[in-house]
């Protein structure tokens, strides 16, 4: 069962998956009942989240059985909860590139959101288009998200410039991407274009770039000033475990200067 998970996991296409998993997560909670680990965004407890990743980068315990969420889902989670007036602001014009399962349903219900979401293919998107050419107005929206989608764009800098144009003056994103913790710099080479090579580099079979610790750079040089919100430092060591968070993963809030 676990191999034919994973096979399914790395073989079947994003949109396939996004589908698939609504009949999962009807099965997978009642499999994983217990009180070992927690998601802040559905608060349910389970035994153990589900194994997640593709070969190279397989990772145990990190999958919520009923929402789906992974570390990085949970960090933001955590976040807009305990440090921005995500929930609470009087009104919020948000864009959602590549929308999560985890948060859409909740997103959606939000009656401080004027809420749109883009995608290229994704099923649940409002709209689709491609990011290096954002089919929307200048500073238009307060808050835009934009996860795990860089490090597949052929030219990432200019999908920077695109949300940062789009974002109002003193509007705020999260753009979180896979990072090498071990890496200094991105390590990115055009010349590898085979899927089997791509996960061997850059962790994911259509990732074409692996980001190293100077991202945050990245979107200073393109304008935005960066902030930093630290598990390490805002939460418990229990918590981070309960919460099955990624060890020495920081969250980078991008905001565009007023």
């Amino acid at each position: 069962m676990k191999k034919l998970y994973k096979f399914l996991l790395n073989t079947l296409p994003r949109p396939v998956l996004i589908r698939m998993s609504y009949v999962f997560k009807q099965v997978a909670p009642m499999l994983y009942k217990g009180d070992k680990v927690e998601c802040p965004v559905c608060q349910r407890s389970f035994r153990k989240f589900l194994s997640y990743g593709s070969a190279v980068a397989h990772r145990e315990n990190v999958l919520c059985p009923y929402d789906l969420t992974l570390e990085r889902h949970r960090l933001i989670w955590l976040y807009l909860l305990n440090k921005s007036d995500f929930f609470t602001a009087e009104q919020i014009e948000m864009l959602h590139i590549a929308p999560e399962q985890c948060f859409l349903p909740h997103f959606k219900k939000q009656n401080n959101l004027k809420y749109l979401t883009g995608d290229l293919v994704s099923p649940i998107a409002d709209i689709h288009f491609d990011l290096h050419d954002i089919p929307l107005e200048d500073n238009r929206f307060d808050v835009v998200f934009c996860n795990h989608v860089l490090e597949h764009v052929e030219d990432d800098k200019q999908c920077m410039g695109e949300l940062f144009r789009v974002m109002k003056p003193g509007g705020w994103g999260i753009f979180q991407v896979p990072m090498d913790l071990t890496r200094s710099e991105t390590y990115e080479d055009k010349s590898i274009t085979s899927p089997e090579e791509r996960e061997k580099h850059f962790w994911q079979k259509d990732h074409v770039r692996l980001y190293g610790l100077d991202y945050p750079e990245k979107l200073k040089a393109v304008g935005f000033d960066v902030e930093e919100y630290n598990p390490k430092t805002e939460l418990d060591e229990k918590l981070i475990e309960r919460y099955r968070l990624s060890p020495g993963e920081i969250l980078y809030i991008f905001r565009k200067p007023e």
